[in-house]
């Protein structure tokens, strides 16, 4: 079976759901409020075990209630967490806004992540017996990088979502084999406003790329392909979109490491985010891979 390492953020998401998100100064009442595990970290991990990798985390979380939630909700997806380190202090935290459109706004206060400087004894061993790495921005960078480095020495195929955005260093944009922004980090990233030349411009940047358009699809280059390659999304209503973007590179992660050719796997992750924006919450809205396939195929 396909093995997963991720190195990444664990936080608790604190998600209050509104008709319309309040502008600066504004108070709005909302109409539910949930708390929801999540972090870009374990979102990957989880949204990767649920499409059938066997997946380990490398990170951490507090010594609070919420890091004994979010560690059972890790190990309940199948996710191994020996890795994950618990750490004195708050956990992480997101605070997120919903509104009804399915759009959302996001304030994430890092908590034990911002410990994950380096990396531990027996990290590097275990993300050397992965065939691919995931990591984000969640993180010090120095610990991103670290993962990224260990993974080019060892083989491992690296996959780095740029988020949140922030400078990437080159060391970490020379270690990464795929980068997977959304359209506000592609144009971000490169100063392109379209996102086919923002798509072409990061290139300079990373062999690979896939950058996430939403409910449009997606937008593949490659330095060793002659043409880009948009897949389009599937159709659906939105409920929430957040996790949308783990989801889809969790399952494409898990795609392409089965050797999936890029057309399918990347339908086959757009498949999974549909799937996702379909529920509410983060980790709770992932699909199992039975339901990616059913829609892959429908």
């Amino acid at each position: 079976m396909t093995h997963i390492a991720v190195l990444g953020s664990t936080n608790m998401d604190l998600v209050a759901f509104v008709a319309k998100a309040p502008q600066r100064g504004e108070t709005v009442t909302g109409r539910e409020f949930r708390t929801v595990p999540g972090g870009k970290g374990a979102n990957q991990a989880i949204a990767a075990a649920r499409a059938g990798a066997t997946v380990s985390m490398i990170g951490a979380v507090g010594n609070d209630a919420f890091g004994t939630r979010l560690r059972e909700t890790l190990e309940h997806s199948g996710v191994d967490t020996d890795f994950l380190r618990t750490v004195e202090g708050p956990s992480g935290t997101a605070h997120i806004v919903v509104d009804d459109e399915g759009g959302n706004s996001i304030v994430v206060v890092p908590g034990a992540n911002g410990t994950v400087d380096h990396l531990s004894p027996g990290d590097e061993g275990l993300i050397a017996s992965a065939d691919t790495l995931l990591l984000q921005l969640e993180i010090p960078p120095a610990a991103v990088v670290a993962g990224a480095e260990a993974a080019r020495r060892h083989g491992v195929r690296t996959v780095l979502t740029p988020s949140p955005i922030q400078p990437l260093p080159p060391g970490l944009l020379a270690a990464t084999d795929l980068l997977v922004p959304n359209q506000y980090e592609a144009i971000t990233l490169t100063g392109r406003t379209d996102p086919r030349e923002a798509a072409a411009a990061l290139l300079e940047l990373v062999p690979r790329a896939v950058v996430t358009l939403g409910a449009t699809g997606c937008l593949y280059v490659a330095r060793d392909a002659a043409e880009p390659l948009v897949v389009p999304a599937p159709r659906v209503e939105a409920v929430d979109t957040t996790g949308a973007g783990d989801t889809f590179t969790g399952a494409l992660a898990v795609a392409l490491a089965e050797e999936k050719p890029v057309r399918e796997a990347l339908s086959w992750a757009a498949a999974a985010a549909s799937l996702s924006v379909e529920r509410a919450g983060a980790s709770a809205s992932m699909p199992y891979r039975p339901e990616i396939d059913a829609r892959f195929t429908s």
